[in-house]
């Protein structure tokens, strides 16, 4: 049995957690591009790591971003 209480913060949390995802997508992805382009520049090796590192949370958080926009695509539809 689902309430109205129940469908209103499943659908408020979701919408949260879609909005917390794309942020910190587009935080580390400013990262890894500030920390490429330090690596560039000075040839540090821990730029380099880092901007190589941050790969593993972005990957996963753009197939997040994928289907979100996907399923707004379709709610259009």
């Amino acid at each position: 049995m689902i309430t109205t209480v129940v469908t209103v913060t499943s659908t408020f949390l979701a919408g949260t957690f879609g909005a917390a995802a794309v942020v910190s997508l587009i935080l580390l992805l400013i990262m890894r591009e500030l920390s490429s382009a330090h690596a560039e520049e000075s040839g540090s090796a821990k730029s380099k790591i880092l901007s190589h590192t941050l790969l593993i949370p972005i990957s996963p958080l753009l197939v997040v971003f994928a289907f979100i926009v996907a399923v707004k695509v379709l709610e259009v539809l």
